[in-house]
């Protein structure tokens, strides 16, 4: 089941916090339900505080896709990573000159995280399947606030390990396939 958050309250709520943060206005303050909502339905920042989480989302990057638009491809040099708000993209790679869907995600997932893990080139694209709304998290943002840092770090890791537990799983069940018709790969 994936829940839905409306890509015009997380950009005022990014905005609401920009402006708060560059030049506070006495009593401006940002509905705490809203926040709470966004720490509950997107792994990345759970656990994060309510003010954690209203200066992580003050440093995204609001990135609206069409259809069809690559938010970057295999290959690219990667230092952000992305959270679906609204829509669908699709990870993919090339392999023997086709493309390959290695995963579906929509709102709350996250991508390109490994950017922020690795100093090397993207491992797959990433595409969005109908008009979607991303925020992007510069690596130099994040690790500019050690307390942002820790959490993402954190719960990137968490990520990273259930992809790599679903992946050994999907690797194993093919590997049992394959033995079982006689078929090994040299």
């Amino acid at each position: 089941m994936s829940s839905k958050i409306d890509p015009a309250i997380v950009q005022i709520l990014a905005e609401n916090v920009r402006a708060q943060i560059l030049t506070p206005a006495p009593g401006m303050k940002l509905d705490p339900q809203i926040v709470q909502k966004i720490a509950q339905r997107v792994p990345v920042f759970s656990g994060m505080t309510s003010n954690c989480l209203m200066q992580t989302l003050a440093s995204a990057d609001h990135y609206p896709l069409k259809a069809g638009e690559a938010v970057f491809n295999e290959g690219d040099i990667g230092s952000a990573f992305y959270v679906v708000i609204s829509g669908e993209v699709v990870v993919q790679t090339q392999r023997n000159g086709e493309s390959v869907v290695l995963a579906t995600l929509g709102t709350g997932e996250c991508f390109g995280e490994m950017a922020l893990v690795r100093n090397d080139v993207r491992s797959a694209g990433v595409v969005a399947t109908r008009d979607s709304v991303t925020m992007r998290f510069e690596r130099e943002r994040v690790d500019g606030n050690p307390e942002i840092a820790h959490v993402i770090y954190r719960n990137i890791a968490r990520i990273l390990s259930g992809r790599l537990q679903e992946s050994s799983i999907v690797l194993a069940d093919l590997v049992a396939q394959q033995k079982n018709s006689g078929f090994l790969p040299l």
